[in-house]
């Protein structure tokens, strides 16, 4: 996930490359109460920060290639203040507790 907020049913979270592709095929909502401090759970699912490639090489398999599209096209990915609005736009809390990565 690229990025998470807040929802009053739980959590959403962007994936991956969110920003080139539409909400309704980028968002994705986990149901369920957002207990934690990292790592988090919402209902069945734990989410925690991506770790080092030896810790999950899998995922970094799927977070190298957009960590570098991030770094080499900045400015192709919109400012904080307008995913928070699509956050807003969403549904989401993004003026308390909010996830990243």
């Amino acid at each position: 996930m690229a990025r998470a907020f807040p929802h009053p049913l739980g959590l959403v979270y962007l994936d991956l490359f969110w920003h080139l592709s539409t909400p309704d095929q980028a968002a994705h909502l986990i149901r369920g109460q957002l207990q934690g401090d990292g790592p988090w759970r919402v209902g069945d699912a734990r989410i925690r920060i991506l770790g080092c490639a030896s810790t999950d090489p899998h995922l970094q398999e799927q977070y190298v290639p957009w960590r570098d599209y991030l770094s080499q096209h900045p400015e192709n990915y919109p400012p904080e203040e307008q995913i928070r609005e699509i956050a807003r736009r969403l549904g989401c809390i993004t003026h308390s507790r909010e996830t990243t990565r």
